[in-house]
């Protein structure tokens, strides 16, 4: 008989060994339901990891995974995940509005969940096979390994950055992919196979996208009217390149974004010179901003 070490018994247990009754599928979705309103609507959570795991999909992976595994059937897997989800999901929704200033318009935001819930029944079926512990199952596990990979390693970079908002979010991603691998792979291939090659397609993929590149527009601080012969130049083409000025008095020049940093923005109309300082950073929030001021 083979002996299994405390871990791999607790394991085992959470993810096959468990009775996943209908009762049982409907406390998990009213309960979850719950939880994640609190996270949701409570100001001491705002912009925490823990409301992030309310708006997208880091926790709720977990929960499908679980009542997938626990399931004797692929069908059984299906239907279950689906009705865990379609109960789950609109309660969130529907907890929230005595809480939100949209009352029952914030239901507008359910549509993509709802979309999301009718896939979770083809997603499920074929994940059930994920207990099979084989080739296939990191095969079927791959998308999710990848999503996880990227999450953990976004959300601990921008930890890093504003220490410590969003860490717990990346190590609970992190946890759930070695987590996963242990107990879904049934050799050492299979498992560095499935942390590896997620974490480093996620690597490489926001080491080439780490910064923003997009057309914007950027109001000036001051009431200039151009002429059309005015034009603009900027000290550092890297960071962003003026593409339109504004000849109507908006104040509202458009430019094209490339990167996080400052550069000089020197705007010359006949006799007449401009120079702004433009400051382009990433808030507290992830989100990227920018700041404008005179210099002369």
């Amino acid at each position: 008989m083979e002996h299994k070490n405390a871990l791999r018994r607790f394991t085992d247990r959470l993810f096959g060994g468990i009775n996943m009754s209908w009762p049982l599928v409907i406390i998990l979705a009213v309960g979850t339901a719950a939880l994640t309103t609190l996270f949701l609507v409570a100001p001491v959570f705002e912009n925490t990891s823990f409301y992030r795991m309310g708006v997208f999909w880091d926790a709720w992976i977990l929960f499908a995974v679980f009542i997938m595994s626990n399931c004797k059937k692929p069908l059984e897997s299906a239907i279950k995940t689906f009705v865990f989800f379609l109960i789950s999901q609109p309660l969130i929704y529907l907890f929230q509005v005595p809480f939100s200033s949209m009352g029952w318009s914030i239901f507008m935001y359910y549509k993509t969940w709802f979309i999301w819930t009718l896939l979770t029944f083809p997603a499920a079926f074929i994940g059930w096979y994920i207990t099979k512990k084989n080739w296939l199952s990191l095969l079927i596990l791959s998308p999710i390994l990848l999503y996880l990979a990227y999450i953990s390693l976004d959300c601990i970079s921008f930890s890093f950055r504003h220490f410590p908002r969003m860490l717990f979010a990346g190590v609970f991603c992190l946890c759930q992919v070695l987590l996963y691998m242990y107990v879904f792979t049934s050799n050492i291939w299979q498992k560095l196979l499935g942390i590896i090659v997620p974490f480093a397609a996620a690597a490489i993929f926001l080491f080439a996208t780490r910064n923003p590149s997009m057309h914007a527009e950027l109001l000036l601080p001051d009431e200039v009217v151009f002429s059309k012969n005015a034009y603009a130049q900027s000290s550092d083409e890297s960071v962003a390149v003026i593409t339109s000025l504004p000849t109507d008095g908006s104040g509202i020049v458009e430019y094209d974004l490339h990167k996080y940093g400052t550069t000089d923005i020197t705007i010359k109309d006949g006799n007449k010179e401009y120079v702004y300082t433009l400051k382009v950073y990433e808030n507290d929030e992830g989100h990227t901003n920018t700041e404008v001021t005179r210099k002369k």
